[in-house]
């Protein structure tokens, strides 16, 4: 089977970890069955353990048989996948033990060596480091980060500051995977080529937009690490911001990874500042108490294991933000993102300006918007919302709402959704950067993300208590309300 992706070598920092053997060598193997890594390509492991090839080639395959989804793993392509398989094992902090990297590499030239850190980001700089010191970075070299870049503005600056020492911007691909989602991607498609929709993409047609990412699950074990975090952090400040970028942003010139970056950049430089004089109106703070998912009792989040009984960590957030540009004048954006809410829900509701006259108010008070709805996970698609004529004689004309549903399951039946990091990785391999985050979009969402948190200390604003299975504090629903609009699951 034969690529026209260029040959690489491929390393996996961090290759024994959770992400690397739930998302990222499940995603090689996809790669390999689709026959879009060069023939020659090679890859990888590293990791502290020391263990021989044979060992880490099973850890793999046991890690294929767990997480590749739904398929059965083919014998076949795993024998190609495990061709290309090696392994590396030392201390990663260790800067003398990296010979032991140049050593299996026997680096060429002519090939470009991907190096993929899916690590802790405070070994960033020392891999980087390994890597310079041994050579291994050529013109030709990329780097892949993967978030947290930081928990504010000036510890980004900082990790950024440190990989530029050794690569250049062109050089680093900095990952957020909702960017490799379909769905998010086919937000260019819907805007850009469909004048149905560019030619309505502003304040003059559309009222508010919402975007949910909406979790069932709790902390999952990773107490200590979320609570350094929370939700605004862990997740507003790069997958909601970077919907939110591309929801909002002008069209770019080119799809290239310049023209897309620029315009995102102009969005992010366009939010609103939440300061201590407006955090209470345009913000909620929550954490999940007991309560039921489902028909199954949880903790709250200070009864999860190893829980501190006095943290004010939140693990839900409301925004109502606004981007002062012409296009977007008076239309806010409300963000929402919880654990422990009462579905498994990531979308986007753009909710369009009710018609100026209602000539149907006979039968019909007040027409209910037209919707667009994009659903990022699960059943990924769109819906549009729109009313139609109920069939039937009579005087009086009958309206009811219906909606035109285009799952991508129904729409593609017969064509495999890939996973995000199967395109993101394919894209660091070919090096394309338009889906990867520029250090800009980094910087310019963290000064943003700490005006909120700034805010919240300095009015003292401390985290809601919500059930778990609900939709958030009440208060949320107030932030909405209070403009005389609903979240989507009011509907």
């Amino acid at each position: 089977m034969t690529s026209t992706t260029a040959c690489c070598d491929f390393i996996l920092f961090g290759t024994l970890g959770d992400l690397a053997r739930r998302k990222l060598l499940p995603a090689l193997y996809q790669l390999e069955k689709a026959g879009l890594l060069h023939a020659t390509t090679r890859i990888f492991g590293v990791a502290r353990d020391e263990i021989d090839a044979h060992t880490f080639k099973e850890k793999v395959h046991a890690s294929l048989i767990q997480f590749v989804g739904k398929e059965k793993v083919d014998n076949v392509v795993w024998e190609r996948l495990a061709e290309r398989l090696h392994y590396c094992g030392f201390e990663l902090s260790q800067l003398s033990d990296y010979s032991i990297l140049s050593d299996a590499l026997k680096p060429n030239n002519e090939r470009a060596l991907v190096s993929y850190l899916a690590t802790p980001p405070q070994l960033f700089a020392t891999v980087c480091k390994g890597l310079s010191e041994q050579q291994l970075i050529s013109p030709h070299a990329r780097i892949v980060l993967e978030k947290p870049l930081g928990h504010d503005l000036e510890s980004s600056r900082e990790i950024n500051q440190e990989v530029a020492k050794y690569f250049d911007e062109s050089q680093i691909y900095r990952i957020d995977h909702y960017l490799g989602k379909e769905t998010v991607l086919n937000l260019l498609a819907l805007r850009f080529a469909n004048p149905i929709f560019s030619d309505q993409w502003s304040h003059n047609s559309i009222d508010h937009i919402q975007i949910t990412a909406a979790e069932q699950v709790g902390v999952e074990g990773r107490w200590s690490y979320y609570d350094d975090a929370g939700q605004l952090r862990d997740m507003v400040q790069n997958h909601l911001l970077q919907v939110l970028a591309l929801i909002a942003m002008e069209p770019p010139t080119r799809l290239d990874a310049e023209s897309v970056r620029a315009e995102k950049i102009k969005v992010l430089r366009s939010l609103r500042p939440i300061s201590h004089d407006n955090v209470r109106e345009d913000t909620v703070r929550g954490q999940y108490g007991a309560g039921f998912v489902g028909d199954k009792r949880v903790p709250g989040y200070l009864e999860e294991e190893g829980a501190k009984p006095a943290s004010k960590t939140e693990t839900f957030v409301a925004i109502k933000a606004h981007i002062d540009n012409w296009r977007w004048s008076h239309v806010p954006f409300y963000l929402r993102t919880g654990k422990r809410m009462a579905q498994k829900r990531t979308e986007i509701v753009i909710s369009f300006k009710p018609q100026p006259h209602n000539i149907f108010h006979e039968t019909m008070n007040e027409l209910p918007p037209n919707r667009l709805i994009i659903r990022l996970q699960p059943d990924e698609g769109v819906e549009i919302q729109m009313m139609n004529k109920v069939p039937g004689l009579g005087k009086q004309m009958q309206l009811k709402p219906t909606t035109l549903d285009l799952s991508f399951d129904q729409t593609f039946e017969n064509q495999r959704i890939a996973d995000a990091y199967e395109r993101l990785l394919l894209e660091a391999i070919q090096g394309n950067q338009y889906l990867f985050v520029a250090r800009d979009e980094v910087e310019h969402a963290w000064h943003w993300i700490d005006g909120i948190r700034n805010a919240w200390i300095q009015t003292g604003e401390e985290p809601k208590s919500y059930p778990s299975g609900s939709w958030g504090p009440a208060s949320s629903v107030t932030l909405i309300a209070h403009d005389g609009r609903e979240w989507d699951d009011d509907f």
